[in-house]
């Protein structure tokens, strides 16, 4: 057991990227994480990691044994979920990653609610605008906004994701409003740096002819609550998910430009590990989210 023991830290040290992060996680102090792994690389007679003061890296060997070592560990969780199906009960850590708004916007708010619902679970959720990598960052589930999530993802779509042309009521009155996506080339558009196509605007027009348009603006930035204020304050023109905008519309902080052209559509999932058995907590959490948010979804009914 103590092997196991020891092969178990090693793989949370590599899924947590320190042995700091593993300690807190594993309720450990960052010594007694560090001897579990020297001791592992004594019996196997192999370094695993290569230490710096700054980072980790993992050796050629340390790279095999981990992936090896984290699919068993899989299996063996596997195994006792499969026992604990028996009970069909939720419990344990969800570690959920969503982009930043959205995870703000809709999946914090409904939290109190799923907890009440499912009190043995715990919930750990990570909020990044970039794309992580749900195996081998440990995560249980993953929002995605996207057109095509990964195919080697159990994917669970919820909702389209509209957007809308904006602009604070202060910047078209001094700049005018644009009339035609071709207008948008005198005006101050700022973009989100991780959306597709941030600085080359594709719309369907009126009369269903795609339109594409390159945009240019003094501002970029990597979240999209942040250009949100920004526009608001009267900085520029954004597209922006109406998930993020539809009550500032609904509200008159914001004005939809060229409501005629349709802007950029993609849709919301929760993807997930394919495993042979779906954990009770990821089922719950997948069909509690399905249930609050269906398609259309309510922020659309604001813009």
């Amino acid at each position: 057991m103590d092997s196991l023991n020891d092969i178990a830290v090693f793989v949370q040290v590599i899924d947590d990227g320190s042995f700091t992060n593993a300690a807190e996680r594993l309720k450990l102090s960052r010594s007694v994480v560090s001897k579990y792994v020297t001791r592992l690389e004594e019996r196997l007679g192999v370094r695993l990691l290569n230490r710096t003061t700054r980072r980790l890296s993992l050796t050629e060997a340390g790279r095999i044994f981990y992936d090896l070592s984290r699919r068993g560990l899989q299996d063996i969780e596997d195994a006792r979920l499969e026992v604990s199906r028996l009970q069909e009960k939720p419990r344990g850590v969800l570690r959920i990653n969503s982009p930043m708004s959205f995870g703000i916007m809709h999946i914090a708010p409904l939290l109190p609610e799923f907890q009440r619902q499912y009190p043995d679970v715990s919930v750990d959720m990570n909020l990044d605008d970039r794309k992580v990598e749900v195996i081998e960052e440990g995560f249980d589930i993953s929002v995605r906004i996207t057109e095509m999530p990964d195919s080697s993802l159990i994917a669970r779509r919820l909702a389209s994701c509209r957007h809308a042309i904006v602009a604070a009521p202060s910047y078209l009155k001094q700049h005018g409003t644009p009339r035609s996506p071709e207008d948008l080339h005198d005006h101050n558009v700022i973009s989100f740096r991780y959306q597709a196509s941030a600085t080359d605007w594709h719309f369907l027009g009126p009369d269903n002819k795609p339109v594409s348009v390159a945009v240019a603006g003094t501002i970029q930035m990597n979240n999209s609550l942040a250009l949100r204020e920004a526009v608001i304050g009267g900085v520029g023109i954004m597209r922006a998910p109406t998930f993020v905008v539809g009550d500032d519309i609904q509200q008159k902080r914001l004005v939809r430009i060229l409501p005629d052209y349709t802007a950029l559509e993609i849709s919301i999932f929760l993807v997930y590990p394919q495993r042979k058995h779906l954990s009770p907590k990821v089922r719950a959490f997948v069909d509690f989210m399905a249930e609050k948010i269906s398609d259309p979804p309510d922020w659309d009914g604001a813009s």
